[in-house]
Order: structure tokens, then C-alpha cells, then sequence
């Protein structure tokens, strides 16, 4: 089995002999965003952290992706909150890419290494610390709830990379495999995070086009993706962020399997305007 590997933000500065010439796009269905620009003097602060810094990937855009936020988390040794959430109504997931950190979701605490993954449903009270003595960096995706009335609401999900075995894609001899951290057919949760897996030479074999949103976190591995009408080179590192009906494909290109984290919305109808 291929090692397993987490990219992480960068931080720093580039040295003043860098090039700008980048990889940095914007366009009115994707952004592409390098993990060349993940450095110190992008990030944010939010109240009622300490000793955290964020890198703020996705956020609702009108016009654009307009369901989910998506935070990079860097937390110093000591540093978290007791708060970090300060909206009603909002579902939660984490998927750590650095360190150990202390989830503690209604009072149960949990410790997440490297692909450690958590689900926490909207109104309910958790904090986040980093005990360790490493940095950690944890992905924070943030979605407001779409109730549905007689359909329960979600229970926390507290699992693994590790712990959950992919499932292979039909007709593709085992190049292509989604690791599901939530059950597909739980009318319960509006929103899916998986990782998906493509072995080398492994392909997405046409141009997907659909209703939901995505954010694509490279977490290892190169791979060219089709990104609308464009095709764009990915490494490990890297964010993709889709609009609805953003065609899509990609190829996997080695030496080792490219795996990203995904996002999108799901079992909900669509929202009508009267």
C-alpha cells in the first residue's frame, strides 16, 4: 500500500528573486489557488482563537459557490479556542493534515493525528485545542444546516483516513476509490467530505457537470485537471474551488496516487425563489 502523505500551508515569504508569474487563477467558474500562495501575510484572525492563524480558501460568493466555507487552521503548541464557532445553525467538518489536536464535541474529547477526520452538527458545543508540541494545521469546513422537517438531524462523526476503507469506482480496475467518512444514503447530512484516490495513469473518464459545489484540497500526489474548458496542473498543496455545473476531469499523474479532499452539498432540494 502507497504511504499516505498530508500537504500542509507553506507560510513564509517568497524571497524578493521569485518570479510572479504563477499559477493563481480566478475565472467566473473555478478558482485555482497554488499552495505557493498560502503565506503569512494572507492569513486571518478570527475571535476567540489564541495562538491560530487562518487561511481562508472558500466562502460563499453570490454569483459564484455559495454554500461552504473552507478554512486552513494553523494552531501554535497551546493555541485552539473554547469558541470556535460563533453562528447558530452551522455543521462543521475537520480533517487535520499536521499534529495532534483535541477535539471535544459535547463534552467527549477526542485526540485527531494526521487524517483524522471530524463531523459536528449545527448547534452543538465544541472546542479545539493543540496540546501537542508540534503545529498543527486542520482543514475547517463550514456549512449552514438545511433542516428538513421529520428527517433527524445528524450525530457527530469522529473517524480516520486510516480507518475507513475506500471504495472502488465501478469498471475502473482499482485506480479510482472515494474514502466516504459519512454514509452516502443518510438522508440526514446536507454535505459530504471524502477523499478521493487515483492511482497513476487513473483518470475521472469524462467531463463531470452537476449541481454541486466542490472544494478540492490536493492533499498528495500531481495530477492535470479539467477545470470548464481548461486543463490545469496540480500538485499536492493546492485548492480547487468549483461553482456549480463546473465541468470536470482530471488525470493522475505519479509517480505515486493523487488523492484530494472534497466537499460538496448534497441530498437537499434546490433552494426556489418565488
Amino acid at each position: 500500500m502507497n504511504t499516505r502523505t498530508y500537504a500542509t500551508a507553506p507560510g513564509g515569504l517568497p524571497p524578493q528573486t521569485q518570479i510572479m508569474t504563477d499559477r493563481a487563477v480566478f475565472t467566473d467558474a473555478y478558482a485555482v489557488i497554488p499552495r505557493g500562495t498560502l503565506r503569512d501575510i494572507v492569513t486571518s484572525a478570527l475571535p476567540f482563537w489564541t495562538g491560530a492563524r487562518f487561511w481562508v480558501l472558500a466562502r460563499p460568493m453570490t454569483g459564484f459557490a455559495e454554500t461552504f466555507s473552507q478554512y486552513i487552521v494553523e494552531m501554535d503548541p497551546g493555541g485552539g479556542s473554547d469558541r470556535p464557532e460563533t453562528a447558530q445553525g452551522i455543521e462543521a467538518a475537520l480533517f487535520v493534515t499536521q499534529g495532534a489536536v483535541t477535539v471535544t464535541i459535547a463534552g467527549a474529547e477526542h485526540v485527531l493525528e494526521p487524517g483524522g477526520f471530524a463531523y459536528i452538527p449545527p448547534n452543538v458545543e465544541w472546542t479545539l485545542w493543540n496540546r501537542g508540541q508540534e503545529t498543527g494545521q486542520v482543514h475547517w469546513i463550514r456549512k449552514r444546516y438545511i433542516g428538513v422537517d421529520g428527517v433527524d438531524q445528524p450525530d457527530p462523526i469522529i473517524t480516520s483516513d486510516r480507518d475507513v476503507a475506500p471504495t472502488q469506482m465501478p469498471d475502473c480496475d482499482g485506480v479510482w476509490a472515494t474514502t466516504r467518512f459519512v454514509d452516502p444514503t443518510d438522508m440526514r447530512h446536507d454535505m459530504h467530505v471524502t477523499i478521493v484516490t487515483l492511482q497513476p495513469g487513473g483518470v475521472i473518464p469524462f467531463a463531470e457537470t452537476h449541481v454541486m459545489e466542490h472544494g478540492l484540497f490536493v492533499l498528495q500526489g500531481k495530477g492535470v485537471y479539467r477545470l470548464n474548458a481548461d486543463w490545469v496542473e496540480v500538485e499536492a498543496g493546492d485548492f480547487m474551488w468549483l461553482r456549480a455545473f463546473c465541468p470536470q476531469a482530471c488525470y493522475a499523474g505519479g509517480p505515486g496516487p493523487f488523492r484530494y479532499l472534497l466537499y460538496k452539498d448534497v441530498n437537499r432540494h434546490m433552494p426556489l425563489t418565488l
